[in-house]
């Protein structure tokens, strides 16, 4: 059982549900933001100022909570060390992703090395943690919003193939787990429900929504210097284009750890979409 919960990452997609499950279960919830005037949030949850990139920031919002939801907020991962030192004593949950690679000292892409990174840092602090390993979020499709709406998503890798997490089905793991105390030290491997192209899941959605939508496969040259317009080093493009090719040659695994810890199947893509339908509108 636990006190106060601390959500870190309260704002974002998956946060936002764990405050919102955590207040559902009658637990006190303590959200923190680096702009608490600015955070919407279920009333009920307590708004605290606090910053990752400032361990000092973070005692105010530590006091008298046994238990963190953590989400780390971008590549940067030099204070890692430091906020797990200041976690060290409590239970923590911490929203990784499923394609680290544990065999390689250096991953592959930018967003694995940071969850690696992270992951390094707390478990060499504690041993009371449980590492959420998920696969894609289903949001990230809102990039393609505008697209949806012109009829065309133009992307490479048509057929890399992802099995898409509706973030509250995270987020129902997350807070069984923190309620429950189980799963100490476990790194528990999360998916959505099958495993579909991009190409597939735009069909899907332009049939969700009744809309003709259509994929437009870009050259990776065209894509390269797309990442570079938005400041993507060299290294980390080459990176997320490997990993999306390795996407394109097999299909990753379907888990079935949502349904064994919540008891609940992981809903689909028909179902997200239903639940962000007005966001492709």
């Amino acid at each position: 059982m636990t006190d106060t919960t601390l959500v870190v990452g309260a704002t974002g997609n998956v946060g936002s549900q764990v405050v919102r499950r955590l207040l559902e279960e009658g637990r006190p919830v303590r959200a923190l933001s680096r702009n608490p005037e600015a955070a919407d949030l279920p009333s009920g949850a307590e708004l605290v100022r606090g910053d990752l990139t400032d361990p000092a920031s973070l005692d105010n919002a530590l006091t008298g909570a046994d238990a963190v939801f953590l989400v780390w907020p971008g590549a940067d991962t030099a204070h890692a060390s430091a906020v797990a030192k200041l976690l060290a004593s409590r239970r923590v949950v911490y929203l990784s992703s499923a394609g680290i690679d544990d065999s390689r000292p250096t991953q592959a892409d930018p967003i694995n090395q940071m969850h690696a990174d992270v992951e390094r840092a707390l478990a060499g602090g504690s041993a009371d943690w449980t590492f959420l390993r998920c696969t894609s979020f289903a949001a990230s499709l809102l990039e393609w919003s505008d697209q949806i709406r012109e009829g065309v998503v133009r992307e490479a890798f048509g057929q890399a193939s992802r099995p898409l997490l509706h973030e509250r089905d995270i987020a129902d793991v997350a807070v069984r787990v923190l309620l429950d105390g189980t799963h100490q030290g476990e790194r528990l491997f999360l998916s959505g429900p099958e495993s579909l192209t991009q190409v597939e899941q735009v069909r899907i959605i332009g049939a969700a929504l009744g809309i003709p939508v259509r994929f437009e496969e870009v050259p990776l040259d065209d894509m390269r210097a797309h990442m570079r317009e938005e400041g993507w080093a060299e290294v980390d493009i080459e990176g997320m284009l490997t990993a999306y090719a390795a996407m394109s040659e097999t299909d990753p695994p379907v888990w079935d750890t949502v349904e064994r810890i919540t008891g609940q199947a992981p809903r689909g893509l028909n179902r997200w979409i239903r639940d962000h339908e007005d966001s492709f509108r």
